[in-house]
């Protein structure tokens, strides 16, 4: 299959690509290398994709897929059987302080994404969207029947507008499209800005870590290699044309907190400065994924547990930054 994989050089989409490319796939991956984190890390990734392809099955483009006409020809020159879209401005707290660029990203690159499917006949589009459009809900675990009419964050406010958008493009014009909810993805080569990062990196300074709610939360850690696992299975699965879907993809297994935080100075190596802070503003108190749906449909299996993968990702930390 040729697939079109948005945001190659980010942690979930770097992964996915190594494993698509290593399945025989031809892979060309979009990724504008913006510096809302360290472009160094993006471009450490790339060279990691590189390594797994063979003679023209990897192709980059540097651009942004806001680039209305671009992307109309990125979708005109190639026969994609498939796309894969990761990219977006991600980031729940991010999203108070720069609303627009979600705006953009997620909403207006979105908006591109399907037209270039719709236009050249895409079998198959597979999107990111994210646990957070759980929002206020009190069901526990969160399952896809669940309302989410009730975002904390203008993050999940787009990630929910993504599905409504993906699911009207299925319905009028009979491709397929299948949204992901991912629950809090860890591991190595991760985003600098999501917990188990700035924890090592702070704690490895001897800085304090500052964990919100007074450390009374549960979170559906989920390891990036069931993850990308998971997405492989979705992204080479056939269905019938015009089909549409939206699927809970984590471990299942919510985990507190404190005990993420207890297994990172195990394999750290050191002990956590803990700053106790009351909760931030977009965020919620726990998170659990009911994957019974994934695991029917795609055969879902998530395997590494909790200190598994965190031994994975302190041991990366270590070695890539020489702590």
């Amino acid at each position: 299959m040729r697939i079109l994989v948005t945001g190659a050089a980010g942690f979930i989409g770097a992964d996915l690509s190594q494993k698509l490319l290593s399945l025989g796939h031809e892979i060309v991956g979009l990724d504008n290398f913006n510096d809302y984190y360290d472009v160094g890390l993006k471009e450490a990734r790339l060279k990691l994709i590189e390594n797994h392809s063979r003679s023209n099955s990897f192709e980059l483009v540097r651009q942004d897929l806001c680039d209305r006409e671009f992307m109309s020809s990125l979708f005109a020159d190639n026969a994609f059987d498939a796309v894969v879209h990761l990219a977006a401005q991600a980031g729940v707290r991010y999203s108070i302080e720069n609303p627009q660029s979600y705006i953009d990203s997620n909403l207006v690159g979105f908006g591109n994404i399907l037209e270039g499917c719709r236009q050249s006949n895409v079998g198959h589009l597979v999107y990111a969207s994210s646990s957070s459009v759980y929002g206020a809900n009190t069901n526990f675990p969160f399952k896809e029947s669940d309302r989410v009419d009730n975002p904390v964050s203008l993050y999940a406010a787009t990630k929910k507008a993504n599905e409504l958008m993906a699911h009207s493009y299925s319905h009028l014009y009979g491709f397929r499209t299948t949204g992901l909810r991912f629950f809090t993805v860890y591991g190595p080569w991760g985003r600098p800005d999501m917990a188990p990062f700035r924890f090592a990196s702070r704690m490895l300074k001897g800085e304090p870590i500052p964990v919100y709610n007074n450390g009374n939360m549960l979170r559906d850690f989920t390891y990036i290699d069931d993850i990308t696992a998971g997405v492989v299975r979705v992204a080479e699965s056939q269905s019938s044309e015009g089909s549409y879907g939206v699927y809970n993809i984590g471990r299942g297994e919510p985990v507190e907190l404190m005990s993420f935080i207890k297994s990172l100075e195990i394999h750290l190596g050191v002990e956590a400065e803990i700053q106790m802070l009351p909760m931030q503003d977009g965020d919620v108190p726990r998170t659990m994924a009911d994957t019974s749906i994934l695991e029917k449909n795609f055969d879902y299996q998530p395997t590494v547990s909790m200190d598994e993968g965190v031994m994975k990702f302190a041991e990366w930390y270590k070695q890539y930054y020489q702590a």
